[in-house]
């Protein structure tokens, strides 16, 4: 990438950097703003039109900012409103890139264990489970913030270290939607001592074509791990397990199915959040009652397992974090309401996978309840097969022993035709997730137990908001 700052005043060489910032809201004094537009957006792999941030340069300079990074056409266009501060721009052909460059040189300075973990699902849950493990053994551990896991939110996390360099090493997701490199890009930025392998779904199909190209992109994350690491892969998953001829060091397997480096064992799902199993890593076991729900989750807690071994913890040790996780938010929070009935909060994201797997969690555990009832939201970016998948999946569900689906929005009609064609009479289609919680919040009864599962677009968090409103919330079960 080429910068150039022809009239750069010497004295802001001096100055201390308060900030690195993209938004020029969060501008203090001594920020470095990078001014994004949209050809960065389109060469970064980033869909959809973009707000041109040059023409906030002189608002982020009346905050305090020290130097604003710039593309240099830009500043031409911009260059009656922007002449006046020549002497505090930093020009570049790409901000992005040189955002990621900027993040690159200060990882570079840091010099600790990074471990990256990408796949179709679970990566924020997988990414939590991890920190939790590695920072209970005395470890500080930087981790990206929400999903912070593309071209912005990975570079934002590791300048962090700029102002921080005590981290012991970084948790970080990585995330791709596109089959723009993106992967390679995060790992050009932070190259992985450890990189983990949840799973390939057919996520993204829209964007990639196939699975087998979701497969491909998510391989990015091995063949971008430094040599002499470690490869962390889910043995359960086909399209996972075929990466390890990709590893440029150790491979350390999980799983539940296969004969993996470290299972789960006699699982037992003894309430809705509380998951009893025994984890077995290379044959020394340990009995772990786990705060999450799902096999899915399972699988996340043995993607932990084994990068907490591969740093050299124990079993023992592994297990005690594993029993004292929180669910994130919206990622299988238990809710229960003092008008005797209970929310399984699972609404960030949703594939036909994971949708089965907490269908499945709802029926085990909800064998007492009055209604077992699945606020399920279309699932998205699923590609030329989506309205096959959405049936295919409302007829698996019609099978489950559910008493009531509610789809919510576009495919999730689909998924409906599939359910009523599967047996399943009380199955209904709404248009969108407000309509959705206004029907749960006026025909919820004592006794039900509800699951809300959705991809992000589709907002089914609305329908958990509006009960949280009407009802109120009740003691957490013992």
């Amino acid at each position: 990438m080429n910068a150039a700052a022809p009239a750069l005043d010497p004295a802001l060489l001096t100055r201390e950097v308060g900030s690195f910032v993209i938004d020029s809201r969060e501008v203090i004094s001594g920020s470095v703003f990078f001014a994004l537009s949209q050809p960065e957006y389109r060469n970064n792999g980033f869909n959809g039109e973009f707000e041109d941030s040059t023409s906030y340069v002189p608002a982020a300079f009346e905050k305090g900012a020290a130097v604003c990074v710039v593309r240099e056409d830009r500043f031409e266009e911009h260059k009656d409103d922007l002449g006046q501060y020549r002497d505090r721009l930093i020009f570049v052909d790409d901000v992005i890139a040189g955002f990621q460059q900027l993040a690159h040189g200060v990882y570079l300075e840091w010099k600790k264990p990074v471990v990256a973990i990408t796949g179709s699902a679970g990566k924020t849950t997988a990414k939590e489970l991890t920190a939790h493990v590695l920072s209970s053994d005395g470890r500080k551990v930087l981790r990206n913030i929400k999903n912070y896991n593309n071209g912005l939110g990975h570079p934002l996390t590791v300048l962090k270290l700029a102002a921080d360099k005590s981290y012991d090493l970084a948790v970080l997701e990585m995330g791709m939607s596109t089959p723009m490199n993106e992967i390679a890009r995060l790992c050009r930025i932070t190259p992985p001592d450890v990189a983990v392998e949840l799973n390939v779904l057919p996520v993204h199909v829209e964007h990639l074509g196939s699975i087998e190209n979701v497969a491909r992109a998510k391989a990015e994350l091995v063949e971008g791990m430094k040599d002499g690491g470690t490869a962390v892969l889910n043995a359960d998953d086909e399209r996972v397990a075929a990466m390890r001829s990709l590893s440029k060091g150790r491979t350390i397997t999980f799983g539940i199915e296969s004969d993996a480096d470290v299972r789960a064992e006699n699982i037992r799902f003894e309430r809705f959040g509380e998951t009893r199993f025994t984890l077995n890593i290379r044959g020394e076991t340990c009995d772990i009652n786990f705060p999450l729900d799902g096999r899915h989750n399972v699988l996340n807690a043995l993607a932990a397992a084994a990068v907490g071994h591969s740093f050299g913890m124990a079993p023992s040790a592994i297990a005690e974090a594993l029993s004292t996780v929180t669910a994130p938010p919206q990622r299988g929070e238990v809710l229960h309401f003092k008008a005797a009935f209970t929310v399984i909060n699972d609404s960030y994201n949703s594939n036909p996978d994971a949708l089965l797997s907490m269908v499945k969690t709802l029926v085990d555990g909800g064998k007492a309840a009055g209604r077992k009832i699945v606020v399920a939201g279309e699932m998205l970016e699923l590609g030329a097969d989506e309205e096959q998948i959405h049936r295919e999946t409302g007829e698996k569900i019609a099978h489950s022993g559910i008493d009531l689906l509610i789809g919510v929005r576009g495919m999730a009609s689909k998924m409906i035709e599939g359910a009523q064609t599967g047996g399943l009479s009380s199955a209904e289609f709404v248009s969108d997730s407000d309509v959705a919680a206004e029907l749960i919040a006026r025909t919820v009864r004592d006794g039900d137990v509800i699951l809300v599962k959705g991809s992000r677009g589709v907002r089914t968090e609305k329908v958990v908001e509006k009960l949280l409103e009407t009802f109120e919330l009740g003691e957490k079960a013992d």
